[in-house]
């Protein structure tokens, strides 16, 4: 696992187009968006708002999370430090790189979380147990 920091967390910009008749927005994501091929595609909808989804960490995955629609906060550690990141515009993705924990909540009502990950499904590749992602950043 990669011993990334919350330093290493950024913003994505993902490029807009306008209609200019007036029919809405269209927003493309390309191969030089994002720094890592896409292997997995998947998304989160319908979690009630008391509810929250992650509470896991990744070796190797790297992952980059969209608000298609509302809102919710992701809440990130790397074992020294926590932030807090509110997402609430389609056209500005989280990328997540590995050996960050990670937690979604506060999920507005009808919001969608796009996820992009750059490797397949791999059970042995989550971290669950948030003592054992603490001992292997101490590592």
């Amino acid at each position: 696992m990669k011993n990334s920091s919350l330093k290493d967390i950024q913003i994505i910009d993902i490029p807009v187009i306008v209609d200019e008749e007036g029919r809405g927005k269209l927003s493309v994501i390309e191969k030089d968006i994002i720094p890592f091929k896409i292997e997995r595609v998947y998304y989160l909808y319908d979690v009630p708002s008391d509810a929250y989804r992650g509470g896991h960490a990744h070796k190797e995955l790297i992952q980059l999370l969209i608000p298609l629609s509302g809102s919710f906060d992701v809440k990130l550690e790397d074992g020294r430090s926590t932030e807090v990141v509110r997402l609430n515009k389609p056209n500005k993705g989280l990328l997540i790189p590995t050996g960050i924990w990670r937690e979604l909540e506060n999920f507005s009502a009808g919001a969608v979380c796009l996820v992009l990950a750059s490797n397949e499904f791999n059970e042995a590749d989550y971290i669950w147990d948030y003592d054992t992602f603490i001992d292997l950043k101490k590592s």
